[in-house]
């Protein structure tokens, strides 16, 4: 089982009401929730590990899980508030505003962490929960504990506004990247990972000689390109489709190469560190085709297998 690791939230969604004023309706979403529901309905075993609220969202949260067939066995419920993620949408790209102190995710210990994940094969880290103390201590605390015998994927999902310790946001990523085996990166969040003019390729390099045998730079409506730790790289365009919203694009991409590198048999730590341009490219291909759907529909709704 791929086990994501991250935030679960609320994304309050605007739209305009009866009355003509704008109003928010509740929808699941959060960065790894997206990302783990993707490959529940690609058909792959997955399984969620977040903190969860008893309230009614979480239990709206819960119930979506399960309804996409992921794993809830390492889900942490506690009466803390679920984190609320008010989004508004322009031409399609979405700008969002947090409501998170002190709720069921974001207040998650390294202690809350598990001391073993027997059927747990591959690790999936990132989103907000990477930034937001203390469970970004926590999740680093299970990489630390459990990254070392099991493929590890990495989206750092870098939002400025959740970092309030620069320094420390830094140190805790470098390490995290560093035992990394996959780092997948927007270009935006390269750029911020390591300023400076130098080429997105010289970049990269830099990234992979840290430790990761691969990494993946999405550029939007660019396409995404690849990146393996001895010098070769790929190109994958992105799909045409008529864009309703950009919602959890970048998350179902994440999924669609798991979700490809899983059913070949590559996502191994060796099998990642020997993987071919082939497979590559057929992982990012996947992660193509599932990012399509999703934008082509409203919200972070990504496709069943018989969708694609």
């Amino acid at each position: 089982m791929i086990l994501c690791c991250g935030e679960a939230l609320i994304d309050m969604i605007s739209e305009p009401t009866a009355s003509g004023a704008i109003g928010f309706v509740p929808h699941t979403g959060g960065a790894v929730l997206n990302t783990a529901v993707a490959m529940g309905r690609l058909g792959v075993p997955v399984g969620m590990l977040t903190g969860l609220s008893s309230d009614m969202f979480g239990q709206q949260l819960i119930d979506a899980l399960k309804a996409s067939h992921v794993d809830t066995t390492h889900v942490i419920i506690s009466d803390r508030p679920t984190t609320l993620a008010f989004v508004q949408l322009s031409d399609g790209h979405a700008s969002y505003s947090f409501v998170d102190e002190n709720t069921a995710g974001r207040m998650l210990l390294p202690e809350d962490m598990p001391d073993q994940l027997p059927a747990v094969s591959a690790l999936y880290l990132g989103g907000i929960s990477l930034a937001c103390e203390p469970c970004a201590d926590a999740y680093a605390a299970l990489l630390h504990r459990h990254g070392s015998d099991r493929a590890v994927m990495l989206d750092p999902n870098i939002r400025p506004d959740f970092i309030k310790d620069q320094t420390r946001f830094r140190t805790r990523l470098n390490r995290m990247i560093s035992r990394a085996d996959i780092v997948k990166v927007s270009d935006e969040d390269l750029d911020w990972i390591i300023p400076g003019a130098e080429s997105e390729a010289a970049k990269a390099s830099v990234l992979l000689q840290a430790g990761p045998s691969i990494v993946i730079v999405t550029r939007g409506s660019d396409g995404a390109h690849g990146y393996l730790a001895d010098g070769s790289e790929v190109s994958v365009p992105v799909k045409p489709v008529e864009v309703v919203d950009t919602i959890g694009a970048g998350d179902t991409f994440n999924a669609g190469v798991l979700t490809e590198l899983s059913r070949a048999g590559h996502l191994t730590k060796s099998g990642l560190r020997g993987l071919t341009v082939e497979s590559l490219q057929a992982a990012m291909e996947l992660g193509a085709d599932v990012a399509a759907v999703t934008v082509s529909r409203a919200g972070a709704e990504p496709p069943w297998a018989h969708e694609l």
